[in-house]
């Protein structure tokens, strides 16, 4: 009998049920990736009287300068009118914009169009958010991407994905995988099963369809020691090294060979010498070729990470309010981006032996339980999954400030 096919393997939608759609902010300027920008761009907003006001804000039907809503959950952004704002910005704060792009972001709900309150409710320390890639077919690059502050949920191309927060509560509370999962897994597999143990494996295995990220779960206890063991190191790279800064071995390390222009707009890849070229004269090297080439949902990483810090902004908008100058956090930053990169294009072939593994299995073995099937998993009673689950989870046991400064009733 033919073995399981990677068709059969569950969804996470099911495995990982509470997701949320990407945030839409409606407008681009209070999002970038420099903080001072944000806050000055702020500043020119509550200067400017009127209609100037009206302009520089780029109303939309969600919000208008006159729009009334709630305090972001966990953070003090003002609730009253923005047509008389004249306070200072709101502290900027750290965002996942689209695969590997953490930029900054005002949090403040009246500029974001749909921000996605039940998301900050349960952001913080201990969360993680996976989130699925938009599904190009024939595209390169991972299924799912994980990150541990506030993601956007866009993808550099095809359909958005769903943001699928680990634990549905603050402070790492109750994860967020279907009712029974993990002791159907501890139970097949004859040890204990963690919630990160299944968003390691996911990382690991999981891979992208039309239908969403399908991911195959195998009875092998060995095969899934290897997977999750793979997945936590791709779960340390996608956390930046999760408080160690990750680098390349043997001491190789991407560095500044010449200095960057002031104002580059050009980046291009010299594979001979393994060479960046930024502008004219910049030179970051070496710069591994799997590095470069590096894709998620069919566009490459690094070219779309210079183009969102280089391209021309409209004069007269708040976007045009920008560096003068190329900050060297971005070099910073940039040689960190590279050497993520290619560690993961490293581990990249370990995945693929994964793969080859799970699939050895299942068209060596007699019966159709060398994986575990989602028939398998209804059997058991865990799909499929309640409707409570795929619901936010109740956290609202405390005051989150209204519109004109009066608190909600939760």
């Amino acid at each position: 009998m033919p073995g399981v096919t990677h068709d059969e393997a569950p969804l996470l939608a099911d495995l990982m049920p509470w997701s949320v759609a990407p945030l839409r902010p409606g407008r681009g300027w209070p999002m970038g990736p420099d903080a001072a920008s944000l806050k000055a761009r702020w500043d020119a907003l509550v200067r400017a009287r009127g209609d100037d006001r009206e302009a520089l804000f780029r109303p939309t039907r969600a919000r208008t300068l006159h729009t009334a809503v709630t305090q972001l959950p966990g953070h003090r952004g003002g609730t009253g009118r923005l047509a008389r704002e004249s306070g200072p910005c709101p502290e900027p704060v750290r965002i996942l914009h689209g695969p590997y792009d953490e930029q900054w972001l005002i949090p403040d709900h009246r500029l974001l169009d749909v921000a996605r309150p039940e998301l900050w409710r349960v952001a913080g320390e201990g969360q993680l958010f996976a989130v699925e890639q938009g599904y190009v077919p024939g595209a390169a690059g991972p299924a799912v991407l994980v990150t541990g502050v506030l993601p956007d949920g866009r993808s550099p191309a095809g359909r958005p994905g769903r943001i699928r927060p680990l634990f549905r509560r603050p402070g790492g509370l109750e994860p967020n995988v279907a009712p029974g999962l993990l002791a159907h897994l501890s139970d097949v597999l004859g040890g204990e099963v963690t919630a990160r143990d299944v968003l390691a494996w996911v990382l690991a295995a999981g891979t992208g369809s039309a239908a969403g990220c399908r991911v195959p779960l195998p009875r092998d206890a060995d095969v899934w020691a290897r997977g999750v063991e793979l997945g936590g190191r791709l779960l340390r790279l996608h956390l930046r090294g999760d408080g160690e800064r990750p680098k390349l071995p043997g001491g190789r390390r991407p560095y500044v060979r010449a200095p960057l222009p002031a104002r580059p707009t050009a980046l291009s890849y010299d594979a001979e010498e393994e060479l960046l070229l930024v502008g004219d004269e910049g030179v970051i090297s070496p710069v591994p070729k799997e590095a470069w080439e590096y894709e998620v949902s069919g566009v490459r990483v690094v070219e779309r990470w210079f183009a969102l810090r280089t391209e021309a902004a409209e004069a007269g908008t708040l976007e045009a309010i920008r560096p003068t100058t190329w900050p060297q956090t971005w070099t910073s930053e940039l040689l960190e981006l590279i050497t993520v990169l290619a560690l993961t294009a490293e581990l990249g072939h370990e995945r693929e032996q994964l793969t080859a593994s799970l699939d050895s299995t299942a068209t060596t073995t007699a019966t159709t339980t060398a994986t575990i099937t989602g028939d398998e998993l209804r059997r058991a009673g865990v799909l499929p999954v309640p409707d409570t689950a795929r619901r936010p989870a109740s956290v609202l046991d405390h005051r989150e400030e209204g519109p004109d400064g009066q608190f909600a009733l939760l």
